[in-house]
């Protein structure tokens, strides 16, 4: 299945996202801290659409040279929205406005203490990147088409807890819960124009700190 990087893609995924009824977490009581990532949309270079992955440096103190999306802890009063922009321009030199975003997908609440809010961005044509070596160490663009496939996604027991884990699957590689839980989240609604939800997806033991 192939999903051609134009408008016609960009407006079947905003209608999609805009009709979405969303679920919010409540994290105002100061247990969780509150986060947002991107699921961002990108031109592959031929003409399909992708998203933004990337590797954390080996040298940040928490989830070191994991596979990430972009993202990060809220700054003051800053919504979830603009904290996503604010992070792609500071992980990976991308500029772009509040026209740039799509919409939002549900909350996810993490073992690590905080709420995750998705926020899905579409870059545009030409779109130019570059990693901030302090924080990224690589950018790794997966095409759409890649997460549409009959092994993916994979749900994982594990003894630590009565939860699945989720697995998600993209070339050779993989992602665990909880970056595979907005992937997965986005590929369901977005994508297939379904209504799923993940945050009852468990992550595995090592993300859980």
């Amino acid at each position: 299945m192939d999903f051609p990087y134009t408008e016609e893609l960009r407006g079947r995924f905003t209608d999609r996202l805009k009709n979405f009824q969303r679920q919010s977490h409540d994290g105002t009581d100061g247990s969780l801290k509150r986060a947002a990532v991107t699921i961002t949309l990108i031109d592959d270079g031929d003409g399909q659409a992708a998203f933004v992955l990337t590797r954390r440096t080996p040298r940040l103190s928490s989830h070191a040279g994991q596979k990430a999306l972009p993202g990060g802890r809220l700054d003051g009063d800053e919504t979830a929205t603009q904290a996503g922009l604010r992070e792609l321009s500071e992980e990976i030199n991308l500029h772009l406005g509040p026209d740039a975003v799509l919409g939002l997908l549900d909350d996810y609440p993490t073992r690590s203490g905080y709420v995750i809010t998705p926020v899905v961005i579409w870059a545009g044509a030409g779109a130019a990147m570059s990693p901030n070596p302090d924080e990224v160490a690589k950018i790794m663009p997966i095409p759409l088409a890649d997460l549409i496939r009959p092994d993916s996604p994979e749900f994982i027991t594990i003894p630590e807890s009565e939860r699945p884990v989720l697995r998600v699957r993209f070339g050779d590689d993989h992602v665990h819960a909880p970056t595979a839980a907005v992937v997965y989240q986005f590929c369901e609604v977005a994508m297939r124009g379904r209504t799923v939800r993940v945050d009852h997806l468990e992550q595995p033991v090592f993300a859980w700190r």
